[in-house]
């Protein structure tokens, strides 16, 4: 996405540690309810993209929960590239790439990734507006293989409706800084994949008062 430099405080915070990797208190959290999630939900083999995948936390536990699947980190950030990296480095898995440079909300990037059997994207829908997230749906779309499946996580509004204080304290508070941002309904979140051809749609609820919403493209 578009670096974005007036984000409130609340939005992406972390810190790096002395080895060079940077950590977040709240991807640590949630780490192990995307893990399980994944496990339950993805292929046990094949080519599997982390759209924005931040200080690189996850993408580590998900390459050691699902060995059979080749992940590919990517982020548009350098200094979380190199953290992705440094956790990487940590791990000696053999089933992660470098993290590579993608701005999942820009147009065409679908065309050099695609092919992929999973795609994740974890808490970054509410960072961005509504225009680039249609362009981030249609483009995973584009890159999923035939059968493959997408998985979008994060805080959403139900039904147009935001459903706990700290939801709207922090929706308010992206939307004082950009009006465009902000928490995406549930609702139009799924006809916006529907319209991209994809199916099978579900919705997850997470903890933290999370949402999991699910995709397939057809065969």
């Amino acid at each position: 996405m578009p670096l974005r430099v007036n984000l409130p405080k609340s939005a992406s915070v972390a810190t790096l540690t002395e080895d060079g990797k940077l950590f977040s208190s709240s991807a640590a959290r949630n780490v192990q309810a995307i893990v399980s999630l994944v496990r339950q939900r993805a292929p046990m083999r094949g080519n599997a993209l982390e759209l924005a995948s931040g200080t690189g936390q996850h993408i580590v536990e998900l390459a050691r929960a699902t060995p059979g699947l080749n992940w590919q980190p990517t982020e548009i950030d350098s200094h979380r590239r190199e953290s992705i990296n440094a956790h990487v480095a940590h791990t000696g898995l053999s089933n992660i790439a470098l993290a590579m440079e993608l701005d999942a909300t820009a147009p065409g990037w679908s065309t050099k990734n695609n092919e992929q059997d999973f795609i994740l994207l974890a808490n970054l829908l509410h960072l961005i507006s509504e225009t680039e997230t249609k362009t981030l749906i249609r483009e995973a779309s584009l890159a999923l293989a035939p059968g493959g499946q997408l998985i979008i996580y994060g805080p959403f509004k139900r039904n147009n409706n935001l459903t706990s204080e700290g939801d709207l304290t922090f929706h308010t508070s992206l939307q004082a800084t950009d009006s465009e941002i902000g928490y995406k309904n549930n609702e139009d979140v799924f006809v916006w994949g529907k319209e991209k051809g994809l199916t099978s749609s579900i919705q997850i609820d997470m903890p933290a008062n999370n949402l999991a919403i699910c995709w397939r493209k057809p065969h």
